[in-house]
């Protein structure tokens, strides 16, 4: 029996013990009549059963009909709880995850464990977000206070065959309300610990009886809660976050709607907070030379060694138009988009701190412009038929320029000069021709490297219902996907370390090979031969070990390919089942598809397979290192059996799935770069569910988990950490659970709601998020963990006069965990982290008009 073999056994085994345990809780659940989520855009049907509509299936339909394993939040519970940003959503929806990384622009979204795209910006997530209907194509231009809502709606699985490109592992769809012909309004302000300023509203109205405005504006500020330990420095983790909106709605028939909507938001931040995790020999390294490093049995303790404020700036703006046309027996719908994201870090000094050190050894800037056009057309039945089909195209154009500088700071060189005992470096100035006292390690720009990536794309989709009876239908959904990519990379270094020869052959001591001319010296000095020559060889090897920022070549070359050209047919199959007016049930097959991911980091390198090719062509460089381009397409496939059941009292949904995909993007930073590669295969199996039960006409609980199995089926080649040598290793994870995926997670809330007999009316509710611990990276070592375990909690009430008074606080027990970890650059042995931000709390007051 194989591996894989014994791995699929266990694994059936692991989750078969899971679903006996849940199947016995669920029957425990239904039988006090659970709910799953509640929305502003319920109502109610003639049995009193509410009835949330969603946009799940590219069609309003009930939640409880819509056989796809879907989330809802509805605005109400965004207000209540005072979710300020997508980030905030995993505290409400525990199949989310949402991880913060180097910069405001970086944050990694993963559904039932699996999503990427943080660091690198070639790489696309493979969690589609959508905000009303339009796709976002980088984490930098998901994150902004969420305007005036109406729901967010989180579509678990690959979603591939109706939202096309990057929905491998899922789909969150934000929905904003459009304007209104009536007059209202709203203002807010607030106030909240580390000197937050809360401010935001909006206005809509008539302007003539076929076209409404709507005008919406925020500002959102906060002081650090990082102090600096260097003098000058500004806290680090604050907020300052503005975002404008304007739509029209243009109604010119009954059959007939425009609506049209532009914004603009700006980030300007100092982002983000890094504690030291473990203290290694590049720790110590530190210390020797003058520099202060962070206290790593106080990752918590919130303080900043930097010696550089971590600037981050981004200004992301869109305009787009949605047209709904009704016809006799079917409609037309067109969503075009235009958007732009420009993000800057170290924007305005001498760039960003990134050894997270006092000591001023490495600094870099980066720049980020992306345009992005997007295009959808929808054809869609309409009318209550045995037969339902719709009939749509995609099309999308972006391109990406992206730029880094690299800068050696004022004290490398003393660092430098620690780590190699203090003579190696000046030794070898001494001899070498091309070198002066101190030219290795020179303070001063070193390598920029500018990336531009063209992306064309389009899919062409069909889905079909067709009800086999009235209580049975049948979903057949089928895309292709063409998706059209070019890279130019572009590198410029000064670095003499990385220069172009060979230290084995190429180097000299006055004319004579360095090697040979070593061996001399060191026979002069009295060494025998045999270990002169050893020692000679010793020294080229440090030198050759000092070289972080190995050469590059450039794309396009005449080997190597720029250029990626894929395609790929999607599919997905389902079948519902109402088996009464409270129940139904639904079975599903489906495929997800996304494309090939650059690497767009300077660690960008050949693949092992072309350096014969290279070198054959005269453009490999001495001391040529390989790596990888790019990485293949993922493939993604999902089998579901899920549950959904509403009663008067509330609902119970639960899906149990089993999904993989094969050749997962993997992006690991290893101390001095990326490695991008393609995991075999990654799988999990589990169940997730969420719940609402009115206990009474004034309280609601709320249950809503998920449980996963998650592993690598294959993953050769991995970035693993040998906790024996403690040392960086290339490791087979085949077999090992994925880092950073909690197999529990689980949220939970209460909330009362009260009147009062003044016509004042309110309500307080608690909320709680648990997450099981987590490995945080394979290739760092295991001690270093994610769990969580924390409270929010909120209060309002609410005046006739349209008033309102809230109070909210969250990490209600302060709770400490670690976000996600990496090792610290050029700093051997040693490891940082991020933490999860303390407990904040605050108080608001809004007065709403009409």
């Amino acid at each position: 029996m194989n591996r894989n073999t014994i791995n699929s056994l266990a694994h059936t085994s692991r989750v078969f013990k899971k679903t006996l345990l849940v199947s016995a809780v669920l029957t425990a659940l239904s039988a006090t009549n659970l709910h799953a989520q509640e929305s502003d855009a319920a109502e109610a049907d003639d049995g009193g059963v509410e009835v949330i509509m969603v946009t799940a299936s590219k069609r309003l339909t009930g939640l409880q009909e819509t056989p796809i394993a879907v989330t809802v939040v509805g605005a109400e519970t965004i207000e209540q709880t005072k979710v300020l940003d997508i980030g905030d959503l995993q505290t409400l929806v525990p199949t989310l995850r949402v991880t913060p990384l180097q910069r405001s622009t970086n944050t990694n979204f993963s559904i039932r464990g699996f999503g990427n795209g943080g660091n690198n910006t070639g790489i696309e997530p493979s969690v589609g977000i959508f905000i009303d209907g339009v796709y976002r194509s980088r984490a930098a231009a998901q994150i902004g206070d969420l305007p005036r809502l109406e729901q967010i709606e989180v579509l678990s699985g690959p979603q591939s065959t109706l939202f096309g490109k990057n929905a491998s592992a899922g789909v969150i769809s934000v929905r904003t309300a459009a304007p209104t012909n009536d007059f209202e309004g709203k203002i807010e302000a607030g106030i909240g610990n580390y000197n937050m300023r809360l401010l935001k509203g909006y206005i809509t109205n008539g302007i003539t009886d076929d076209l409404a405005f709507s005008v919406s504006a925020g500002l959102n500020t906060r002081d650090g809660f990082t102090k600096s330990i260097v003098p000058g420095i500004d806290e680090l983790n604050d907020r300052d976050r503005f975002n404008l909106r304007g739509q029209l709605l243009y109604e010119p028939s009954e059959d007939v709607t425009v609506r049209f909507i532009a914004d603009y938001s700006e980030i300007d931040e100092v982002c983000c907070t890094v504690a030291a995790a473990i203290e290694g020999p590049g720790t110590a390294a530190i210390r020797a030379a003058g520099g202060q490093a962070l206290d790593a049995n106080n990752r918590f303790g919130y303080q900043s060694a930097l010696n550089t404020a971590p600037i981050n700036n981004v200004e992301d703006s869109g305009v787009s138009a949605h047209v709904d046309v009704d016809f006799d027996g079917f409609s037309f719908t067109s969503i075009t988009a235009f958007r732009t994201n420009d993000s800057y870090s170290g924007k305005g000094n001498t760039g960003n701190d990134i050894d997270y050190t006092t000591l001023d050894i490495l600094r870099n800037k980066t720049s980020t412009e992306i345009e992005t056009f997007t295009q959808e057309f929808r054809l869609t039945s309409t009318g209550d038929n045995d037969f339902a089909w719709m009939l749509g195209a995609f099309i999308f154009s972006e391109e990406v320029d992206f730029g880094e500088d690299l800068t050696f700071g004022d004290d490398i060189r003393s660092y430098f000069d620690i780590l190699t005992g203090g003579t190696l470096l000046p030794t070898v100035e001494s001899f070498y021709d091309f070198a002066e006292p101190g030219d290795f390690f020179r303070a001063g720009p070193v390598v920029n490297t500018e990336f531009n990536q063209q992306n064309d794309a389009y899919s062409i989709f069909a889905n079909f219902d067709y009800k086999i009876t009235d209580d049975l239908v049948a979903t057949l959904g089928i895309s292709y996907t063409n998706d059209e990519k070019e890279v130019i990379i572009d590198q410029v270094s000064n670095n003499d370390l990385h220069a172009s020869f060979d230290y084995d052959t190429e180097l000299t001591v006055f004319g004579v090979p360095a090697v040979d001319a070593f061996t001399g010296a060191f026979i002069g000095q009295g060494m025998p031969p045999a270990v002169a020559a050893a020692t000679a060889a010793g020294t080229i090897g440090a030198l050759k070990g000092l070289q972080f920022i190995p050469a590059f070549v450039n794309l396009p070359n005449s080997v190597e390919e720029n250029e990626s050209s894929d395609s790929k047919t999607t599919w997905s199959a389902r079948l519902a089942y109402k088996l009464n007016r409270n129940i139904n049930f639904f079975a599903t097959a489906a495929t997800g598809f996304k494309a090939t991911s650059w690497n767009l980091t300077r660690d960008s390198r050949p693949f092992p397979n072309d350096l014969a090719a290279l070198t054959t062509a005269g453009l490999s460089q001495p001391n040529q290192t390989v790596g990888t381009r790019f990485a293949e397409p993922e493939d993604a496939k999902v089998f579901e059996l899920g549950m959904k059941t509403s009663w008067s009292a509330g609902a119970f949904n639960i899906t149990l799935f089993d999904q993989t995909i094969k050749g997962f993007q993997s992006s690991t930073f290893v101390g001095t770069g990326f490695v991008l590669s393609n995991a075999g295969k990654q799988s999990t199996t589990g169940i997730e569910f969420d719940s609402v039960y009115r206990a009474t006409d004034n309280i609601k609980l709320t249950l809503a988990g998920t449980l996963l199995d998650p592993i690598y089926d294959s993953f050769v080649g991995g970035s693993g950490w040998d906790e024996v040598n403690q040392e960086a290793i290339v490791q087979d994870l085949s077999g090992l659970k994925p880092s950073n995926i909690s197999e529990r997670s689980f949220t939970a809330g209460i909330s009362y709601d009260f009147d009062l007999d003044n016509g004042m009316f309110g309500y307080v509710r608690t909320d709680y998020l648990y997450e099981s611990e987590a490995r945080l990276v394979y290739n760092i070592p295991a001690s270093l963990t994610h769990s969580t375990s924390t409270f929010n909690a909120s209060a309002g009430l609410n005046f006739e006069n349209g008033v309102n008074l809230q109070l909210w606080v969250r990490n209600l027990t302060n709770d400490e965990t670690l976000l996600s970890g990496f090792p610290a650059p050029i700093q051997s042995g040693s490891f940082n982290a991020y933490p999860s931000a303390p407990r904040t709390f605050g108080a608001s007051v809004s007065y709403a008009f009409f």
